[in-house]
């Protein structure tokens, strides 16, 4: 019987002893009677698009992304539109792509999973081109992003400081805002497209998205009391946002969002430089992953 090629992706910056650790659930957990493997380490930054383009010509079956959001982006780019699955064990800080498809964290039992191999097609979306798989924001929480992308520490306590330090700071503006022809032009604190659930920590911007509905979750968050922050940060973790009198959502294919001083938003966390016009659309079934059977 053939074995299937499986390429773990990691960033060696998490350290040598996470790399030893890694290598050994992999000789402990996984099916090496099916499997063979092989750990490539990313050099720079998005190394891991040229890594993944790599395993496809090696006819890998999947690709691992060991890393957070930003590093399942990265991979998950060059192995769209191929018949090489992706498989993720979580090593971010807020693991929202990971959270939401229901991968275990502990890396010994997100290996496992590879055993199983059930496979899934999920949607995928880009603003301008550019690929996110959980959501893309723009305004407050695109500010949140870069500040936290920027901070040496990491971890929920960081996140939660610069949450709390900017949301007294940051001034909510207006949008052009056009969802699948309908006018929702406004003033808003954020705009997020929501292609799964959350952000990360179990803290669910979208608590109604899904994978693999075709649709994207476009959520408008009005001004709103500053002191009503901690709610709204409470109704996000409880997964109640959308009660919120602040909050519309509205699902879409399409999605244009428009500025004049329109610099800046963020995909899966990562910033990124945008022009004073973003289009966010849906890809429907266009990533292959193996998926927890208890996910979706």
């Amino acid at each position: 019987m053939n074995k299937k090629l499986v390429v773990f992706i990691i960033n060696p910056k998490s350290g040598v002893e996470r790399v030893k650790e890694l290598k050994q659930l992999i000789l402990s957990t996984l099916h090496l009677d099916e499997f063979d493997y092989e750990i490539w380490h990313t050099k720079y930054a998005k190394h891991g698009k040229e890594l993944a383009k790599q395993a496809i010509e090696k006819n890998a079956a999947a690709v691992v992304a060991v890393g957070g959001d930003g590093s399942i982006n990265d991979i998950a780019s060059s192995i769209m539109g191929s018949k090489v699955h992706l498989a993720i064990i979580p090593k971010g800080s807020g693991n929202g792509l990971a959270r939401t498809l229901k991968i275990p964290l502990l890396a010994e039992q997100a290996i496992a999973l590879i055993n199983n191999w059930s496979t899934t097609a999920i949607d995928a979306a880009t603003a301008n081109g550019a690929l996110f798989l959980s959501n893309a924001g723009i305004g407050y929480d695109a500010l949140i992003a870069k500040k936290f992308a920027h901070s040496e520490q990491r971890g929920l306590r960081v996140y939660a400081w610069l949450v709390s330090k900017y949301l007294w700071l940051y001034k909510s503006r207006f949008y052009k805002v056009i969802i699948d022809g309908k006018d929702y032009s406004g003033t808003y604190f954020l705009i997020n497209i929501a292609n799964g659930q959350q952000f990360g920590y179990d803290f669910k911007i979208a608590p109604d998205a899904h994978l693999q509905d075709g649709l994207l979750d476009a959520v408008l968050i009005k001004p709103f009391p500053k002191v009503y922050g901690i709610v709204l940060a409470w109704h996000a973790y409880r997964g109640t946002i959308l009660q919120s009198r602040y909050v519309q959502r509205v699902r879409a294919k399409e999605v244009l969002i428009s500025n004049d001083q329109l610099k800046l938003a963020h995909l899966d966390g990562d910033s990124f430089q945008c022009e004073q016009e973003v289009v966010f659309k849906v890809h429907p079934n266009a990533l292959s992953i193996i998926q927890n059977n208890a996910s979706l």
